[in-house]
């Protein structure tokens, strides 16, 4: 009998022994690209690399949102090919449905610092925005300026009214919803691309022109008008495809003009001289 029990417990612990070490194996975040992923702020977040003999110091990159489970997906695969193989680095952080709330941004931050700070990233990354990422990149921008080389997006949200609507965003503000009605002239992104514009910060976009999700009128041909309104029209780029929603249309994710866009900002964010990391 007791042989029997000895025999149980070192079955049993070398299975969680085992439990453990796959675990430990298992990566933070599927990638569809060579990379690495990690925790910054206890949230997951990642890293496609270039291959070593394309890498810089400091490293040129793109920093993307959103980072959700499934996201980059195999949709923007070819996409961020093109980037890597330009150089140019491409990372994230999952924040959650945060809607470019200001714990989302700091989360945003955190990534930035570790990258910027400890890993040899060019202090003004190009920021891209697919859908709601849109409300990060943007939010992020508009909260950062300084560290913003880009603003690119692929039917991207600004004005969080369209999408997800002020009462789906709410509690992601920690606000009720007449506290963030409000306060939307300073927190929804479409009510402050003036900050953008006096930073001189280049923005290319792609909407489709019946984009039901998230129209393009109150979105991307929002801050296009407000630039032009500005006297800053010469720093935008719509794209808009006819007869195209929110949907995987290869068009969105293979569009030359963006990606071209994407890879020159990024690269210019990182051979600034005066771009320094801040104190």
């Amino acid at each position: 009998m007791v042989r029997l029990v000895r025999t149980f417990i070192l079955t049993m612990s070398i299975f969680v022994l085992s439990v453990q070490g796959l675990a430990a194996d298992k990566p933070v975040k599927e990638l569809i690209l060579p990379g690495e992923s990690f925790l910054v702020a206890d949230r997951p977040a990642f890293i496609l690399w270039p291959e070593k003999a394309k890498r810089q110091q400091p490293q040129p990159w793109v920093l993307y949102g959103p980072t959700l489970p499934g996201l980059p997906d195999q949709h923007e695969k070819w996409m961020h090919e093109k980037f890597l193989k330009a150089g140019v680095a491409v990372a994230g952080i999952d924040i959650g449905e945060a809607y470019g709330s200001p714990a989302g941004q700091a989360q945003f931050t955190a990534l930035y610092e570790e990258l910027t700070q400890n890993r040899g990233f060019a202090a003004k990354p190009c920021l891209l925005g697919r859908s709601r990422g849109g409300l990060l990149v943007g939010s992020w921008a508009i909260s950062n300026p300084e560290k913003v080389a880009g603003l690119a997006g692929i039917y991207p949200v600004f004005d969080l009214r369209s999408y997800p609507g002020v009462n789906r965003a709410a509690p992601a503000f920690g606000l009720s919803v007449e506290q963030l009605t409000s306060q939307l002239p300073e927190l929804n992104p479409v009510s402050r691309i003036s900050i953008l514009t006096e930073a001189s910060i280049p923005v290319c976009l792609i909407h489709g022109d019946v984009d039901k999700v998230v129209p393009l009128e109150e979105n991307s041909m929002a801050v296009v008008n407000e630039y032009e309104r500005l006297g800053a029209k010469n720093l935008t780029t719509l794209i808009v495809p006819d007869g195209q929603g929110h949907n995987f249309w290869q068009g969105f994710f293979r569009c030359e003009e963006l990606i071209s866009f994407t890879i020159r900002t990024a690269k210019s964010g990182a051979s600034d001289d005066s771009t320094k990391t801040p104190e």
